[in-house]
């Protein structure tokens, strides 16, 4: 396993050892006694994952504390252009963004902590986006940040992406007020 520190160093991209022959391949996406080798203390209470068409954004969403979230992240089919947005208020990073390209084909991971907003951009067709929490979703604890504020300035690579109409009303980032620390 490579992990690879991103622009904000709390945010890591993790390929895995990845092993191909005649049948097919073979990766773990997920081994808490390599991952706590490595120096990565996680714990996970739930997995998700979505479905999209291409030109989908999602995001950027967090959880407020207590129910904020570490998200392990990475695609089974497809290809997204995944986004974390540093919002803790004490952070060198803070209202920094982050990108990695995810595909089926590349297996890496992305490892986004608590105190970033998310958000990923769907770039082909029937992508399947699977991901792993630290915390149990929260609903009343949810909370997004407008995909394409002029302040963050994220460049998507899309122009006219299909978004929620939530993540298409979310508040600004000059709006937000942050409830994380560094």
């Amino acid at each position: 396993m490579q992990i690879i520190k991103a622009d904000i160093p709390d945010v890591l991209i993790i390929k895995p050892d990845f092993y191909r022959d005649g049948r097919g391949y073979f990766f773990e996406s997920y081994n808490k006694e390599t991952f706590s080798r490595n120096g990565l203390f996680m714990e996970f209470v739930q997995d998700n994952e979505s479905k999209s068409k291409k030109g989908v954004a999602r995001g950027l969403h967090f959880q407020y504390p207590p129910f904020e979230q570490g998200k392990l992240v990475r695609v089974v089919r497809g290809a997204v252009l995944d986004v974390a947005v540093d919002i803790r208020k004490n952070s060198p990073w803070y209202g920094k963004y982050t990108t990695v390209v995810l595909t089926s084909v590349n297996k890496w991971m992305y490892w986004i902590p608590a105190g970033f907003a998310h958000g990923f951009m769907t770039l082909k067709d029937g992508t399947l986006f699977s991901y792993k929490c630290t915390q149990v979703y929260n609903k009343e604890h949810e909370g997004c940040i407008r995909w394409n504020d002029p302040d963050l300035d994220i460049r998507w690579g899309i122009s006219d992406p299909v978004v929620s109409a939530r993540d298409d009303q979310a508040p600004l980032f000059r709006d937000f007020i942050s409830p994380f620390l560094y």
